[in-house]
């Protein structure tokens, strides 16, 4: 789950990390009154959860309350890469000296936290210190945490001053604090400016933390945005499952999260094969062990309401699943969601050939019934060809 902003902050203001001072507004008057309140010039930030904000004139700089009230209105009515602007955040300017990255992330690699810090900041600090040589990482034992011989590691290879260690060393430690007690996948500060006068703040904040250990964090449950996520999205985590939205044609059903990766990497290379490649998954859902036909009907509903889908592949490997129920499922989906994209199903497992039977008995000529993987994603592949080549002709 993805915080904003200003929530990220909030909680690493209580583990003493610097903030500068503000408030999430919803209209501008209230932003002019905030403003007013700070006696100062004010960043004005809009809150969404997405990258380019800059780019999109969501980040302005206003030097009066009456400038704030304007640039507020025009902020809010902005949509920023599909996302409209309902909250933007009204904060004291920093008077930056020099920036920096620090942020944690758990790294597959080597499976344990990573903290990364490096010299520059606002998203180009990794690269551009690649080339400079101030870029530093330190692997964390989770059983040790962070030591302090890898945050002075960290501040020798930034070659930061050493009256500035301890100020950068205890925000290393509560980051990482932050990052543990959170069950983070990733807690950042980019930048963290250091202002003429000495002081280290946090100028922007990214917070992610773990869907499965929301259970232990109700509090960080209840701060997930809504208006961020799609109707897919919300609909698949009220039904607990498992969605994932991605951008090419073909929605897919499978039951467990390997065997949607390997379908991934399977279409890839039937595309490749057929000519094909930008062809590819739009999204998959995981309807785990034991779904019955009500659970394979909703899914079907989520994964082909998605824009840009134009055929869904199934595929079950039944353990606990039975094949015959997913078919059962399949066929009422068709018929209460009026589906006439092309569907291909791949059953194998438990009741594989019961279920492959009830497909065959109901004689539709959208569905395509196969035994093996390699034929399901070919098959997916070329019906998307195939779709696309009908849609030309229409045209012509």
């Amino acid at each position: 789950m993805n915080l904003h902003e200003y929530q990220a902050k909030a909680i690493f203001a209580r583990y003493g990390i610097p903030t500068p001072s503000g408030m999430v507004v919803t209209s501008p008057q209230d932003a002019y009154d905030t403003a007013r309140e700070l006696e100062r010039e004010v960043v004005i930030k809009a809150q969404v959860l997405c990258k380019g904000r800059g780019k999109a004139g969501g980040i302005r700089l206003a030097r009066t309350a009456d400038q704030v009230r304007q640039m507020t209105e025009a902020v809010l009515a902005l949509t920023i890469n599909g996302l409209p602007v309902h909250k933007v955040l009204v904060e004291q300017s920093a008077d930056i000296h020099q920036e920096f990255y620090l942020g944690i992330h758990n790294d597959r690699a080597v499976e344990q936290p990573v903290i990364t810090a490096a010299t520059g900041g606002i998203g180009m600090s990794i690269s551009a210190s690649r080339q400079t040589g101030k870029l530093a990482r330190e692997v964390i034992d989770p059983l040790l945490g962070l030591q302090d011989y890898q945050v002075r590691h960290l501040l020798v290879s930034l070659e930061l001053p050493r009256p500035l260690w301890k100020p950068f060393g205890q925000i290393a430690h509560q980051l990482y604090r932050c990052f543990d007690e959170n069950d983070a996948l990733r807690a950042e500060i980019d930048p963290l400016a250091l202002t003429r006068s000495g002081q280290f703040v946090a100028l922007d904040g990214t917070l992610i933390v773990d869907d499965s250990a929301l259970f232990r964090h109700p509090e960080l449950a209840d701060m997930r945005d809504l208006h961020a996520e799609t109707p897919q999205e919300m609909r698949a985590r009220a039904l607990g499952l498992s969605y994932v939205p991605l951008d090419g044609e073909i929605g897919c059903v499978v039951n467990g999260a390997g065997l949607g990766m390997a379908v991934m990497d399977m279409l890839r290379a039937a595309a490749v094969r057929l000519g094909a490649p930008s062809v590819s998954l739009a999204n998959f859902i995981d309807i785990g062990g034991g779904a019955r036909a009500d659970k394979v009907i909703a899914a079907a509903q989520i994964v082909t309401s998605q824009v840009g889908v134009r055929a869904l592949l199934v595929s079950i490997f039944g353990g606990i699943t039975r094949c015959d129920e997913v078919a059962h499922g399949v066929l009422q989906a068709i018929n209460a969601l009026h589906l006439h994209m092309p569907i291909v199903v791949r059953l194998a497992g438990t009741r594989a050939e019961q279920g492959r039977a009830l497909l065959a008995a109901a004689d539709l000529p959208n569905v395509q019934s196969v035994t093996s993987l390699t034929e399901a994603t070919e098959s997916a592949v070329r019906a998307v060809q195939e779709n696309a080549q009908n849609g030309v002709a229409a045209q012509a």
